[in-house]
């Protein structure tokens, strides 16, 4: 019983010495290459993203209470450095064009599928308006194919192919 009590304390110390070691928040708010400065995105659309997707790919996080405590933060910082190396809507214009539209195809299989948003996002309640309804999964696909149309009819069609570089 010593040794349970002994650990129990040493684990409560740990837990306490860990809260001092915390991530550096993503909320740099740099919007310089944004989605929204070269893609119509409707209002319908734009409440989806930040409901679903903002939070993890993007440079405006907006953190839940529990993102305070340790390890939870280091875990969501793993999630949101993981998310934005996927897809970054605010960095969405810098890439090649031919990286745009693929990320657009990507887009329309992930949410197709239900593969995003994550099933972890919406764990317990959490994040309730990331939990996408059909409609909702639709009316973001649509317009993922119709700007995969708009670059089609703009762009040649060998500039949107994604290509290997060297």
């Amino acid at each position: 019983m010593k040794i349970i009590k002994r650990l129990l304390q040493v684990a409560l110390i740990a837990l306490i010495i860990i809260q001092f070691f915390r991530p550096e928040l993503n909320n740099s708010n740099d919007e310089t290459y944004a989605m929204v400065t070269k893609y119509e995105i409707p209002e319908k659309v734009q409440v989806i993203l930040k409901g679903a997707c903002l939070d993890c790919h993007s440079n405006t996080t907006e953190y839940p209470w529990y993102s305070k405590i340790q390890p939870v933060a280091w875990w969501l910082d793993d999630h949101v450095k993981h998310g934005k190396g996927d897809l970054n809507f605010s960095k969405f214009t810098h890439r090649r064009i031919g990286i745009q539209n693929h990320k657009f195809e990507e887009i329309v299989e992930m949410v197709e599928e239900h593969e995003m948003p994550l099933p972890s996002y919406t764990y317990l309640g959490l994040h309730p308006e990331a939990k996408l309804s059909n409609e909702q999964r639709t009316v973001l696909t649509d317009w993922a194919k119709q700007q995969m149309e708009k670059l089609k009819r703009e762009y040649p069609a060998d500039s949107l192919v994604l290509r290997r570089r060297k």
